[in-house]
């Protein structure tokens, strides 16, 4: 009898997170693909990048208005804001890019490198079905390294820092992506917006530190 509830119980759980799964990679198929068209038309109406202060308000605003809506149908809407916000700053990003003489091969590349290094790592974890929660205190303390490091690179100039920075995000996002799918996996994350949004930045993060990556390394030429 205790047997059978067991098996009960893990079938009810394994067809929760197919679900979650499923509603999360759907969900975060279409809003990359709508930020990605807002950047587009961000990019060729050559609309001014907001400035760092309005990024930073903008960005807290939409995502905590996100986690505050995550169990309502006005979760997606704000999903969709932010995810369109975000696509917004990408356009005049992507346009100082391309006034490099190899700013196309540059978002390229980095384009190409963020999808690999995303589905690398997601079918990782899904195929090996690894617990990733010990990478939670490396996440922590990233953060405030990094949050450290940006705020000395806003007041001294030192050489190589932005490159660190850069490559310093591309493993913090490596890392929260491995995390997140391994918390929808493994029961950590039971809701899809959060899920999304948390995978949204990471790629949203780890497209532009390639960028930077990237075009560092293409102006050095």
């Amino acid at each position: 009898m205790q047997e059978r509830q067991y098996l009960n119980a893990t079938a009810v759980e394994q067809k929760e997170v197919s679900g979650v799964l499923r509603n999360t990679y759907g969900l975060l198929a279409i809003t990359l693909a709508f930020s990605g068209i807002v950047a587009y038309v961000s990019q060729q109406l050559r609309l001014p990048y907001p400035g760092f202060l309005v990024v930073l308000i903008g960005f807290y605003g939409l995502f905590f208005l996100t986690i505050k809506l995550r169990n309502s149908g006005w979760g997606l809407l704000s999903t969709f804001a932010l995810t369109g916000f975000m696509g917004y700053t990408l356009g005049p990003i992507l346009n100082i890019y391309l006034g490099m003489a190899n700013g196309a091969s540059v978002i390229s590349s980095a384009f190409f490198m963020t999808a690999l290094v995303f589905f690398g790592l997601s079918a990782y974890v899904l195929t090996t079905r690894k617990d990733m929660s010990f990478l939670s205190g490396f996440i922590t303390a990233g953060f405030f390294v990094l949050l450290g490091a940006v705020l000395v690179s806003m007041f001294f100039q030192i050489s190589g820092l932005q490159l660190a920075i850069s490559a310093a995000f591309v493993l913090f996002s490596s890392a929260m992506i491995l995390f997140q799918t391994s918390a929808i996996i493994h029961g950590g994350e039971r809701n899809y917006i959060m899920a999304t949004i948390s995978l949204y930045v990471s790629i949203y993060n780890l497209f532009l530190s390639l960028l930077q990556i990237f075009g560092i390394m293409g102006s050095d030429d």
